[in-house]
Order: C-alpha cells, then structure tokens, then sequence
C-alpha cells in the first residue's frame, strides 16, 4: 500500500486534544510539534510525530512531502457560508460606500432580494458551475470542509434548486459541504405584505419537502428586526426539529433583539453573528452549551465598527466559531486567513485561539470532529502547507497567500489549488 509523507514541517499545527470543542485558555494550545511530520495512507493520517520518527515508518514507495522551513496547518473548517447564488451585489456595495446602510440598501429593494432575483432566474447547472468555481477559492485559502446555506431562492422550487447544487459541490468536488436550509432568510418580495402565509409555506411545504429528500443537516433563520423576530422564528424553528433538523441561527447582527437568548432556549448548535449581543446574551449561550459562530468579514465589508465581543465570550467559557460568512452581500470573501487577522487585530483574539476557533471549534459545531479539525491518527488528510516559519505569520501577512500547497484526503492541490 503506497503512503504519502510530510516531513520537517518547522511547525506541525496537531490541535491535538481532547475530542470536544475547546474553551478558555484551551484555546490556546496547538500542539504544535516541531519539526514535525505525518504520514497518510487511504486518505487518513496513520501516523504524527517528530520528523526523525516519521522517517522510520516511509517505505520505498512512499511519495515525500519536504515541508522544511515551512508551517502544516489542519484545513480550515468553515462553519459558515452562502456558497450558492447567482450575480454579484457591486451596486450595493457601491451605495454603501456613499454612505447608505444595510437596512437602506434593503429597504429600496436591494441586499438580498438582488440576489434572490438572480439566482432563481439560475438554472441548477448555471449554480453549480458558480459554486465550482467558488470551491476552489476557498480550497486555495485552504479551507476544506464549508457549512453552506440556502436562502436566495426563497420558494419551493428554488430552496431545493440550491441545496441539491450544496449536495452536488459535496460530491463532485473535492470540498465537503454541509447543507443547511435558510428558508427563512427574508420575506420575499411576493410575500412582503402577507408574512403568515410566507412563514406557512416554510413550515408545510418546504420543510417537509426538505426532511423527505434528506437535503439539509441544519435549519437556519435571520433572526432580526424586519427580518424574522423572535416567535416567529420559535415557531419555524420548533417545526424544523420535527423534521430532524438541527439548529442555527443568524442573531443579533443589527440589533439586539433577543436573539441569543431565543438560541440558549432552543438549544441550538450555534448563534451566528452576535455583534450587537450584551452580556446577558453571551451567559444565556454558556448555561447551554451554544457555540458563538463570530463572522468578522461582515463586519468589515459593512464599514462598521461593532464587531462580536470576542474577549467575553472566551473569558465566559464559549467554545468560539470564526467563520468566513462568504455571501455576495456582506462578506464577499472566502479567505479564512483574512478572517484570522481580523480576529487578532479587531477583537482581540490570539493567533492561537484563532486557528482552533477556525478548525477544532468549527468542526465541532458541525459535528465532524470525529474525521476533521485536527491532524490527528485516524483523521482525513485535510491539511495546508504555509510557506512561513511560524503559526502567527498566517495572521500577521494579511492579503497575500501563504499557502504552499492544500491536501484534501492526501490529495495534493485539488482543483488545481496551487500548480
């Protein structure tokens, strides 16, 4: 059986630990190996340890990875994205920079409903052709595992139309995805006046439909002023559960309006955004065990300056998710390094408690810590070669790419990541 070895990694990033999220100071521990190495064989890690031990266990037919002076990083788990859509949202993005809000941008008719509009004129072969193209953005960022929502169909037809291209991207592309149905993302522009029959076709039709094709792992909601508020959201919610939907939930992004706190009553997996949560909020989440899903990029291309208070929710004992939150709209980014250095630079975060926050954290929110979130004996093989000495570099050089190479299941460079 050929193997494929890893060698000589200045640092190897294990984040071996135990096998749950991490909270507090455990955050902050890596384990890193220096001089590391690993060897993969079947597409899993069979063996991790210091590089003169590795070199025992390589047969003569086994493939060498020199990875001196350089750091190995377990692949980005990306617990929050809306990789399936259709267009772009240069005009709004122009308008804010003129100075209009999100919630004016949407009021006249923009935001979402843009998107909305262009993706179900898509056919699912035109999405899926976009979502190709945007898989190998996020594996060149080395991410390999992504969370990806519907919500820009926003009827029956069209929900399902994205979240088969969500399976489809899964399947005929080297990145896992892993389906969440955001049905319940804005009231569409059919429904704008008659809100109880929109939320009625969410709970009757598309969520059945939805639970009988086995499409979706999660059921999400923009829970928000103008958007879905907080019985609403109860009632949806509650229904999604019936089906065997688990929970996340977009909160306090624009306001704070009890969103948290509707998240620790539901116990849902995770709480999403949480700009504006107070700190009544962040011990709600921590009696239940909620996991903080922060999405920096968002805050950053919105122009505002109130970002999640990352600090409190550690020192609260969160087990923190950073996520790309990659939209056409409010984060057009699929960088998960962008998002370490904003983590470090805007809300305090170390390197460390970035990258764990980014793999271990986020692979438990998605329930896949048992196959990915570390490089650890039995794992898949998912894991990036930086092109630098030290951990903290893949923060500090923000705007250019580190990455060497991305293995996905010990495949090198998949889609053609790197030549």
């Amino acid at each position: 059986m050929s193997s494929l070895a890893v060698l000589h990694a200045s640092q190897l990033i294990t984040l071996a630990g135990p096998p749950r999220a991490r909270f507090g100071k455990e955050l902050g521990d890596l384990g890193i190996i220096p001089d590391g190495g690993l060897v993969v064989a079947d597409g899993k890690i069979t063996h991790v340890g210091k590089t003169p031990e590795i070199e025992k266990l390589c047969q003569h037919d086994t493939e060498v990875v020199n990875a001196r002076g350089c750091v190995v990083l377990p692949g980005f788990v990306d617990a929050h994205t809306h990789l399936v859509f259709a267009g772009s949202r240069l005009e709004d993005f122009e308008s804010r920079a003129r100075g209009e809000t999100y919630e004016q941008v949407a009021k006249r008719g923009g935001g979402i409903q843009t998107t909305v509009q262009a993706t179900r004129a898509a056919t699912e072969d035109d999405l899926f052709a976009l979502a190709k193209k945007r898989a190998s953005w996020f594996l060149q960022n080395g991410t390999t595992t992504i969370e990806a929502k519907s919500g820009y169909g926003l009827t029956l037809k069209d929900e399902l139309k994205i979240l088969r291209v969500i399976r489809r991207v899964g399947a005929e592309t080297p990145l896992e995805t892993v389906p969440t149905f955001l049905g319940a993302h804005a009231f569409p522009p059919e429904f704008r006046e008659n809100h109880v029959e929109y939320i009625s076709l969410i709970i009757d039709k598309m969520l059945p439909a939805i639970g009988h094709e086995k499409l979706a792992e999660y059921c999400d909601i923009f829970c928000e002023q103008n958007y879905f508020d907080v019985e609403n959201s109860r009632r949806i919610l509650t229904a999604a559960k019936q089906y065997g939907l688990k929970l996340r939930m977009h909160v306090d992004q624009l306001t704070n309006g009890g969103g948290a706190q509707l998240a620790a009553e539901l116990e849902a997996i995770t709480a999403d955004h949480l700009e504006q949560t107070a700190a009544d909020g962040i011990t709600a989440l921590a009696k239940t065990g909620v996991q903080p899903v922060l999405l920096p990029g968002s805050v950053y291309a919105l122009g505002s300056k109130k970002y999640p208070d990352a600090r409190r929710m550690i020192d609260t004992g969160l087990a923190v998710v950073l996520a790309t939150d990659f939209n056409p709209g409010s984060s057009p980014s699929p960088s998960m390094p962008m998002m370490l250095s904003l983590a470090v630079t805007q809300m305090r975060m170390s390197p460390a408690e970035a990258i764990t926050a980014a793999t271990v954290n986020a692979a438990a929110s998605l329930d896949r810590l048992d196959i990915i979130g570390s490089l650890e004996q039995g794992k898949l093989a998912n894991f990036a070669i930086y092109d630098c000495h030290d951990y903290r570099e893949v923060a500090y050089w923000f705007g250019v790419s580190l990455i060497r190479d991305v293995f996905v299941q010990g495949q090198k460079n998949p889609l053609n990541a790197r030549s």
